[in-house]
């Protein structure tokens, strides 16, 4: 057991034990903090910013048939890439593999930004994706092993801030340095953030040595779980836009992922140093919080795509307006984030906050499915408050419940298994949801008479609209408003699962309750 110091750089843990006011310890756990959430916004940004600037990219470059590829390419390689940062961490040690991260990401962002044809920028992005796949895994491992689950809750609202301006600012700074100075520097404006996140990890963050032993990789375990990843990827990415959902491609890459995740839960026995320990899953919280993590991914990136969706094509916002009329959802996610974190680490007690996150997010996707052409902004502002609300109470608490059931020594599998949970969750949900919003879409268009307009409906922004004569927009507008209602009755739905899930949360005491907090690593 070591004392927080020794991971920040402090002299004594906790307070001051003269004064009891806070000492040079959480100042040095502040700033790693602030470097922290340095990567945590470089890693969420990047796909915000750089969709953003795909129509450019597109002109520039060519290549529209491979356009899908520069988001799969990279998506692929973070999802994964994740549980082997995670691992790896642990294995040898975690500001050495979390600074590697960070370096793969910022030299596969000046590749992209340097790419002359689409498939240099696929190829890039692949790397970039690599990179990307360590930074939260190892944001959420260090967080884990600096700050005891007792106190981590003084955080949450600062993570919940960094996610929110991710999502609000994204899209904005992307417009804005794509019209100014050009598409490349979607990629290159990583580099300032990044060396700073490089140069203050490297300063304050210090962590204890570990006694290097050796290990066998697990080699066979990562290939089988990456073949896995990428299957199920492919067929949410691809299954009924690029081929049919029963089309031999989707169900021979069906096969392949059910078979490699069989021989990868095969091999997890019987490795010395599994890729994913199964031991892990035996815990009651963990499993239960890898449940409500894949659901909150479902929900949060589906609306995330669709409510924007809905307010430029039904209620008329412009593309950038549409990214600030998220602001209800993503301030009450925010502010709910941080009192449930103040609550925790005040009273030690979390239970109730993914029972009342759950409760309040099937509530908030329910509103959401009953919006249609006469719903304003703010009656729909209102309900995504209520689903921000319920999301606040979940985001972090699912990482903070996860982390404390596992050992130490497992800090980083049991990070990047939550967070590949989540982006796995994420990837269905924009399948999914995806499916349903554009097949009730084209349906209600053929039926109201849209003729030629179906084969692109589900995709016409304002100023397009805007085109459309009278009859023909009303009948789009409508069949946008249809197709909203089912893609968040669905989520709905989805979310009563996580409902029931967190019901069976057991309260476990969070590690280093008090001001003496210790960490073990």
């Amino acid at each position: 057991m070591t004392d927080l110091k020794k991971a920040a750089g402090g002299e004594a843990a906790g307070a001051d034990r003269r004064t009891g006011e806070p000492g040079a310890p959480q100042r040095s756990v502040r700033v790693v903090m602030l470097a922290l959430m340095i990567t945590m916004l470089l890693a969420m940004l990047d796909n915000l910013i750089v969709g953003t600037a795909m129509p450019t990219i597109v002109g520039d470059l060519g290549g529209l048939e491979h356009l899908s590829w520069v988001v799969t390419a990279y998506t692929l390689a973070t999802a994964a890439s994740t549980p082997i940062w995670g691992k790896l961490g642990d294995l040898y040690g975690r500001k050495g593999i979390f600074l590697t991260s960070i370096v793969i990401f910022l030299i596969g962002s000046v590749l992209s930004g340097m790419a002359q044809d689409m498939g240099q920028l696929i190829g890039f992005r692949a790397v970039q994706g690599l990179g990307a796949g360590g930074l939260m895994v190892g944001v959420m491992a260090i967080i884990g092993d600096l700050v005891p689950p007792r106190e981590r809750g003084k955080y949450q609202g600062m993570m919940a801030g960094v996610m929110a301006i991710a999502m609000i600012g994204g899209p904005l700074v992307g417009g804005t340095i794509t019209d100014h100075l050009g598409w490349r520097w979607s990629f290159y404006i990583n580099l300032p953030l990044g060396a700073v996140a490089l140069a203050m990890v490297t300063a304050v963050l210090h962590l204890p040595k570990r006694e290097r032993t050796e290990v066998k990789v697990d080699y066979l375990g990562a290939a089988l779980l990456t073949i896995g990843i990428t299957a199920i990827v492919l067929v949410t990415t691809w299954g009924g836009s690029e081929y049919d959902w029963n089309s031999a491609v989707i169900m021979e890459l069906i096969a392949i992922g059910v078979a490699s995740l069989v021989g990868f839960l095969f091999v997890e026995t019987k490795a010395a140093e599994p890729i994913m320990p199964l031991h892990i899953f035996r815990n009651r919280n963990f499993s239960l919080m890898s449940v409500l993590g894949f659901i909150s991914g479902f929900v949060m990136f589906g609306a995330v795509l669709f409510l924007p969706l809905y307010q430029q094509s039904v209620q008329g916002a412009s593309a950038t307006n549409s990214g600030l009329l998220l602001l209800p959802m993503l301030l009450a996610m925010m502010v709910v984030s941080l009192v449930a974190g103040r609550i925790t680490t005040s009273t030690g007690k979390y239970k109730v906050f993914p029972i009342a996150g759950s409760a309040l997010m099937v509530v908030g996707l329910f509103l959401l499915s009953r919006m249609d052409v006469g719903t304003t902004r703010l009656t729909s502002g209102v309900y995504m408050a209520v689903l921000g609300a319920g999301m606040g109470f979940l985001m972090q608490i699912t990482m903070l419940v996860a982390q404390n059931s596992v050992e130490m020594r497992d800090m980083g599998v049991a990070s990047s298994a939550t967070t590949l949970f989540r982006t796995l969750g994420s990837s269905f949900g924009v399948a999914i949801m995806g499916a349903l919003f554009t097949g009730r879409v084209q349906d209600e268009m053929v039926a109201r008479g849209g003729g030629a307009a179906t084969q692109q409906s589900a995709q016409l922004d304002a100023d397009s609209l805007a085109k459309l004569p009278e009859a023909m927009r009303e009948a789009y507008q409508f069949a946008v408003s249809s197709g909203t209602h089912i893609a968040f009755l669905v989520a709905a739905s989805v979310g009563v699962i996580a409902l029931v899930a967190s019901v069976f949360v057991k309260e476990v005491p969070l590690r280093g309750a008090g001001p003496e907090a210790k960490f073990m690593y």
